[in-house]
């Protein structure tokens, strides 16, 4: 599919989804049919790249918006955060230019007893995604909602298209316990055919109890399928037993931590032999009036990298998200994140780590301006592929918004 189209598909269903929720009615003076909360922002920014290795430097201009909208419908919770632009070369190389695109969806159902949610987590990006949610360094994003990257092995000039939906149901056996069941299918696509296309179908039960009001116990079996649309004659199985603790030690922080072991298995032996290994998932996190922090551990093993060397990848990473609100008019926001990857299929490690930090300063009622700072930085004992970063990679931002406050909407 062309950018072009992939644009157009993305802009027509955030303004369907958009009209639908927030067009106020046409039969009376009460209002919006729908009552929630409505955050966008509209920005033009110049970004000056310093890439590690043979890459140069290279000068870009962004335009790009991102909305927010959730509402307050206790039955039937939803949500539609997008951000999406076009990224053109000033000077230099080419690298990182082009259409980006992010949407994501949720929607649920709220009953006595049940509660059901279908979310869809899609994303077009001119290379591998990195920091906020739209993924791009150095456009400015909304505070508050990272992204989640769809490759552990960093890559630049790939056009990519990633998709994952996502299903969960949940059902109250007592007061005390919860049976869930959980899915998810993704799919990994690269329209320039530079990168291992991969499709994942995953899912299984889990099994929580509440303890007391601060602390909860939980079990969860996870079996997971792994295919390739280019080796149509591979597949790749996990099976997982994770068992978990959560507590909350105060309002405002809490913890969750589930491990267990993973068993890895395949269709060809000699290619991905049967292995155990551990999984681990882990996170705490901070919320208050003025801001927010989260950290986040995760270990497990996964189809692939997005590379072409990568079939079948063992994962390390952690991150860390931090929001602060000073005052009305200044919000900051920092984060960070560092992997390890390491082939299941081939020898060699790669590492990575990247990072930065920014602020959002309102002038006026309407107008912000912005700047941010994201350093990117990737070795590896293997030979990757040429799209693959190496060496550090540093991009600083700064630019100029359109920005209402965040809008609440009531029946």
């Amino acid at each position: 599919m062309k950018p072009s189209h992939i644009l157009l598909v993305i802009l027509f269903t955030v303004s369907a989804a958009t009209r639908a929720q927030v067009v106020p009615s046409a039969t009376g003076p009460s209002g919006l049919p729908v009552s929630g909360t409505l955050q966008y922002e509209l920005r033009y920014s110049q970004i000056a790249d310093f890439y590690g290795g043979s890459e140069g430097t290279m000068q870009r201009s962004v335009v790009s918006g991102e909305v927010a909208y959730t509402n307050a419908n206790a039955v039937r919770p939803s949500s539609v955060t997008y951000s999406g632009g076009d990224s053109w070369r000033l000077s230099g190389g080419s690298e990182g230019t082009g259409v980006f695109q992010h949407l994501l969806v949720s929607q649920g159902v709220v009953r006595r007893n049940w509660t059901l949610n279908l979310s869809d987590d899609v994303s077009y990006m001119p290379q591998a995604p990195t920091t906020g949610f739209s993924g791009v360094a150095g456009v400015g994003n909304l505070p508050g909602v990272p992204s989640v990257p769809s490759q552990s092995i960093l890559t630049q000039n790939t056009r990519s298209v990633y998709n994952t939906l996502t299903p969960s149901f949940t059902h109250s056996l007592n007061y005390a316990t919860n049976l869930s069941i959980n899915g998810s299918y993704g799919i990994l696509r690269f329209p320039d055919q530079n990168g291992l296309e991969v499709d994942s179908l995953q899912g299984g039960p889990q099994l929580t109890k509440r303890l007391n009001a601060l602390n909860s116990i939980s079990g969860q079996y996870i079996v997971s399928h792994i295919s390739y649309p280019a080796y149509t004659s591979f597949t790749m199985q996990t099976q997982a037993a994770l068992f978990g603790f959560q507590r909350a030690w105060t309002r405002r922080l809490s913890t969750n931590v589930a491990a267990g072991p993973q068993w890895i298995g395949s269709s060809n032996s000699a290619v991905i032999p049967s292995s155990k290994h551990l999984e681990v998932n882990a996170n705490a996190a901070y919320t208050s009036k003025l801001g927010s922090a989260t950290l986040t551990y995760s270990q497990a093993n996964s189809g692939g990298s997005g590379v072409m060397t990568q079939l079948g990848t063992r994962i390390d990473n952690a991150s860390a998200q931090f929001m602060w609100q000073f005052g009305r008019n200044l919000t900051t926001s920092a984060g960070g994140s560092y992997f390890r990857t390491q082939g299941l299929q081939l020898a060699g490690v790669t590492t990575g780590k990247y990072g930065g930090a920014s602020a959002t300063r309102r002038v006026g009622r309407y107008i912000t301006v912005f700047a941010n700072y994201t350093a990117i930085q990737q070795s590896s004992s293997s030979v990757l592929t040429p799209n693959a970063i190496t060496g550090l990679s540093q991009v600083i931002g700064f630019g100029l918004g359109y920005s209402p406050r965040e809008k609440f909407f009531n029946k």
